[in-house]
């Protein structure tokens, strides 16, 4: 039997709290336990570590101890900091309090953990006040602890007072102070903290890149990240490339995101679930639902959240069918769909027009999983009969909604409306848009749309005025593309892009290939109050009409051109584009604020309904 010394080497060794029960299990019956009683507290600081969510193991062992130390007691808050429950660590510390022991500098950091896990702002403030009675919240774990509790609980101010008066801060400081800033969006303060660190770690670099990309400032974030690949000194991790990656598929940077997925093989990482999911979505959301398929399947491990990407990435091109056997393979692996994977699925059933389908998948929420439907799921309804011209069933469903309809529901109705020129159906939607949002220029320029298409021109001209009356701007039109790895960014109107002069040119010698081809303006959707030859003009500087001159004119002969829109194309853009892969015999793949549209020889993959 080994000496009593080689069981302390064999609790460091286990991997999980299986193998230490069993290694508890013999110690107890050969009562080396008995003869060695520092192997208990040994047990408890690897359980700690080994517990996960669920400590009770460290718990059982804690009880055990005749008299526990505060090492004792701070391993057991250790075990508990990132528990389901939120009230043992306050628990814990008031034994601590009660027995007569003195909290240390690394009591604070896990009581205050917990309390930032459980968003217990109250009884934080009273452990800070403790902290300060025992002579510890000056101490550097104690500071950087307050200063995340803060954060979290969205006091960061409180968290900036901290930062500020901190006698002893260190690297862990600063990236605590720069997450809580990206926390509550203030990405400015955040970037005026990295600037100034006097040392950054990788984790300064994620909490940045990450918060850029959270707060939708993804081409900043991208900058900032090939700027750390550019100094060098930092190895990106799992967290940072992920962030890269979504920046990627926000921006449509395709070939950066590319480069990031070879990055990855070139350097041997492992395509954990995290990182596989990211890539899935930013293929997909970039044009390439074949590579976002080529990853997905590759992966060794797939959870929901991968399932759901892949779905609904299939369903934002239209791909409804493969969406659908994606869904049943799910299915059949036993994953069971939460909520989130039944809007990705009733998504793709919309794009592909499936109504029976989308009926029968609704059905079975509540019918085969339990899952109550929500606002979303009947969003999804609506908008699935509207695009199918099912008007009257869709307004019948809507009345029918248990819950009050949001703009969403109102929306898809209103977007049925405008493909079937039904303005009585129209106005009765936008009434209870207004309400909901006041403030959303899309309505009424929707509705005078709607108005002018059916030759209502008057009631077009007054849905614009009531739109200037209240003070709602519409919304600028942009549209991004990449050329070379670069992202570049044209707005409607907009002649800033230092190629502008070149993009015209190209832009005359479409319009006289679209002139030769019969091509007519749809003026329908231009403001009423200018004159015919500003309309033709106004809509020659439409975002993506400048950046499909930019793209003939800049990637090479044969490569698609990938374009990301803010809002949703018009249909003089969208009729356009279609003559324009005929012409050029390009590939032209726009994603817009709701799917994307693949154009090729005069042809798009949403069939004209978008």
């Amino acid at each position: 039997m080994p000496n009593p010394p080689c069981f302390h080497t064999l609790i460091r060794k286990c991997k999980t709290e299986a193998q230490l029960k069993q290694l508890h299990a013999h110690l107890t019956t050969s009562a080396v336990l008995r003869r060695d009683p520092r192997l208990l507290g040994r047990l408890l600081t690897s359980s700690a570590a080994l517990s996960g969510e669920d400590p009770h193991y460290p718990t059982l062992l804690f009880s055990l101890l005749p008299h526990p130390t505060i090492f004792f007691y701070n391993t057991l808050l250790k075990a508990h900091s990132n528990s389901k429950s939120y009230s043992q660590p306050i628990k814990i510390y008031s034994q601590i309090i009660t027995s007569g022991l003195s909290p240390d500098f690394y009591t604070y950091p896990f009581v205050f953990k917990a309390c930032a896990h459980h968003s217990l702002l109250p009884q934080g403030r009273c452990l800070h006040g403790q902290a300060l009675k025992f002579g510890l919240a000056s101490c550097v774990y104690v500071n950087n602890a307050l200063i995340h509790f803060y954060s979290v609980n969205g006091c960061v101010g409180d968290s900036e007072s901290l930062f500020v008066i901190g006698l002893d801060l260190d690297v862990v400081s600063w990236n605590c102070m720069i997450s809580g800033y990206v926390r509550v969006g203030d990405v400015g303060s955040a970037r005026r903290v990295f600037d100034e660190m006097p040392e950054r770690s990788v984790v300064s670099w994620g909490a940045l890149i990450g918060g850029y990309v959270q707060c939708g400032m993804a081409k900043e974030g991208l900058e900032l990240f090939c700027r750390m690949l550019g100094e060098g000194g930092v190895r990106p991790s799992e967290v940072i490339l992920a962030s890269a990656v979504s920046g990627c598929a926000d921006l449509g940077a395709l070939e950066l995101g590319k480069w990031v997925h070879w990055y990855l093989r070139g350097n041997g990482i492992e395509l954990s679930v995290y990182l596989g999911t990211a890539l899935v979505d930013m293929y997909a959301k970039c044009g390439e639902v074949g590579m976002a398929l080529e990853v997905f399947d590759g992966m060794r491990e797939k959870n929901l959240l991968a399932w759901s990407t892949m779905i609904k990435g299939l369903g934002m091109h239209g791909r409804g069918e493969e969406a659908l056997s994606v869904f049943s393979n799910m299915e059949k692996a036993g994953i069971k769909p939460d909520d989130i994977a039944f809007i990705g699925i009733l998504c793709a059933c919309t794009h592909a027009g499936l109504v029976d389908k989308g009926r029968e998948i609704f059905n079975s929420m509540s019918r085969d999983y339990g899952i109550v439907p929500k606002i979303e799921h009947y969003g999804c309804m609506v908008d699935l009969l509207a695009r199918a011209g099912m008007l009257d069933e869709a307004r019948d469903l809507i009345e029918r909604v248990p819950m009050k309809p949001d703009a969403h529901i109102w929306g898809s109705l209103m977007a049925g409306c405008r493909f079937y020129k039904n303005v009585e159906m129209a106005e009765y939607a936008v009434k209870h848009l207004i309400e909901l949002e006041p403030d959303n220029s899309g309505v009424y320029v929707l509705l005078s749309n709607i108005y002018a298409v059916s030759g209502r021109l008057d009631d077009a001209r007054k849905a614009r005025d009531l739109m200037e009356r209240k003070g709602v701007s519409k919304i600028a039109g942009c549209t991004l593309i990449e050329v070379c790895g670069t992202v570049h960014e044209f707005i409607v109107g907009d002649t800033t892009h230092p190629q502008m002069r070149e993009i015209m040119v190209k832009w005359e010698e479409i319009y006289r290939l679209l002139d030769l081809e019969g091509y007519e303006p749809d003026k329908t959707e231009v403001l009423l109050d200018i004159i015919e030859e500003d309309k033709e003009e106004a809509l020659a500087r439409h975002s993506e009409k400048l950046a499909i001159a930019f793209g003939l004119i800049s990637i090479a002969d044969g490569l698609p051109i990938r374009m990301v829109k803010n809002l949703r194309v018009c249909g003089d853009c969208h009729h356009v584009t279609k003559l324009i892969s005929k012409l050029y015999d390009r590939e032209l793949i726009v994603r817009d604020r709701t799917r994307f549209h693949h154009f090729k020889n005069g042809k798009c993959s949403c069939n004209d309904y978008w």
